[in-house]
């Protein structure tokens, strides 16, 4: 009965929030304690089990409320601007350069984990230098949804957070061993880069061209930027990112104080410092409120004993000796499962029955969480249908959804295998 209520609870969840009958965070909320009371459990209990839940989330919450902060101050103070600038002038009119551009770009602007974000920058500096030179429309959102994918297992991206929280882990268990794999995931995105650029360039030849970056800024970003200050940005970033790769301290920790500082010294006015953290609050609130949710959704579903049922009903349909190859199915078939699965259905409601059925079986549950990662909405979130930020890149780019996605499928499919392949040489995941 466990069981059923348990798969129910999942369905009813994916229903509403598929159909947009709810939202994520009402329906993360809603759901489980409707069902919770279905199977029996006390109101009490049920408080007793969500407050639980949020504990296990809490610093998964607070990583990502800071993390988003700190590297949404350092865009804003302009330190990658150089970087930009240095591309731009680097790639001239050769379209091979400027495909393999786009990929370092994006890739050096993804580090916030911030999809969004990250396709507004880009696509506002190269969209004028694709158009100028006529390379292929459908190149520019497929090399920028590429370079995303790697790099969106930081363990401060929206995704990541998910897995995280859902195993109940930190990133030193979760990231650190896919590092390998977002490697070789990065190589790969290279490699398509200079296949693509090589076509163009055969196709177009190299010409003469002239873009202002900077030009393009409105005042009110011009008025944020710090060039004085890249330096010390840039030391403080590399220290941020050694000593969370590290695990020296707790990256809640590291995030909640490096984002102080660089608030404080890059705006230490507090008009400035307003600025900011106005400009960028509803997007903090938003991510970090649904991983406090989720607490309340994973804390019922598991102190309810519902999980485990459901783990113990799929363990019998699994055999015994295929259960080591459920961290490969589920890497090969992540990047696919963004298609018809939103990462809050899939990590709330999909990873936790695997997880704890992989546990049953006596494979390591934290290499669903990793396995996972290797593509469902990370390499397959920039063409899926159900995230926002898909439609902002095609939009942008001027392209329809079904062009990038029979255009990119393939590409993106090829950096999760290679993903997978590294990760199962690195021993990330075994079979």
């Amino acid at each position: 009965m466990l069981a059923f209520l348990g798969f129910a609870t999942i369905a009813v969840f994916l229903l509403l929030i598929l159909t947009k009958r709810m939202s994520v965070i009402t329906a993360l909320v809603l759901v489980p304690v409707v069902f919770g009371l279905l199977a029996g459990v006390s109101v009490t209990s049920l408080g007793e089990m969500s407050l639980e839940g949020i504990k296990q989330v809490a610093p998964t919450g607070i990583l990502l409320m800071f993390a988003v902060l700190y590297f949404a101050t350092m865009l804003d103070a302009g330190l990658f601007d150089p970087v930009i600038l240095l591309i731009i002038r680097w790639v001239k009119g050769d379209p091979l350069k400027v495909i393999l551009g786009t990929a370092v770009l994006t890739m050096i602007v993804h580090l916030d984990g911030d999809g969004t974000a990250t396709f507004m920058i880009v696509l506002s500096a190269f969209l004028p230098i694709y158009k100028a030179l006529k390379i292929n429309k459908l190149i520019l959102p497929c090399i920028v949804a590429l370079s995303v994918g790697p790099l969106h297992l930081v363990p401060w991206s929206g995704t990541s957070v998910r897995a995280i929280s859902t195993a109940g882990s930190d990133a030193v268990h979760i990231f650190n061993p896919n590092i390998p794999a977002i490697i070789a995931g990065i190589a790969w995105v290279f490699f398509v880069g200079w296949f693509l650029g090589m076509k163009e360039r055969k196709r177009l030849g190299i010409v003469a061209l002239n873009y202002d970056h900077i030009g393009n800024m409105t005042e009110a970003q011009k008025s944020l930027k710090r060039p004085k200050l890249i330096l010390f940005n840039a030391v403080l970033t590399i220290l941020l990112i050694g000593s969370l790769m590290m695990g020296a301290l707790p990256a809640p920790f590291l995030f909640i104080v490096a984002a102080a500082v660089a608030l404080l010294v890059n705006y230490p006015r507090l008009p400035d410092q307003q600025q900011v953290l106005k400009s960028h609050g509803v997007n903090i609130f938003l991510v970090s409120s649904m991983i406090f949710a989720a607490g309340v959704f994973s804390g019922i579903l598991t102190g309810s004993k519902m999980i485990e049922s459901m783990a113990t009903s799929l363990v019998t349909l699994i055999p015994q000796e295929h259960a080591s190859l459920l961290p490969v199915t589920t890497a090969i078939l992540s990047m696919p499962a963004s298609i018809f699965f939103t990462p809050d259905a899939y990590y709330f409601g999909v990873v936790p029955v695997l997880s704890h059925a992989a546990s049953q079986l006596g494979v390591d549950p934290l290499e669903i969480a990793r396995a996972s990662l290797l593509g469902q909405m990370t390499v397959g979130f920039p063409l899926s249908p159900l995230t926002a930020s898909t439609f902002l890149l095609i939009g942008l780019s001027g392209v329809d959804l079904g062009e990038h996605q029979r255009f990119t499928f393939k590409w993106a499919w090829g950096t999760t295998i290679v993903m997978t392949i590294a990760a199962l040489i690195s021993g990330s995941i075994h079979w």
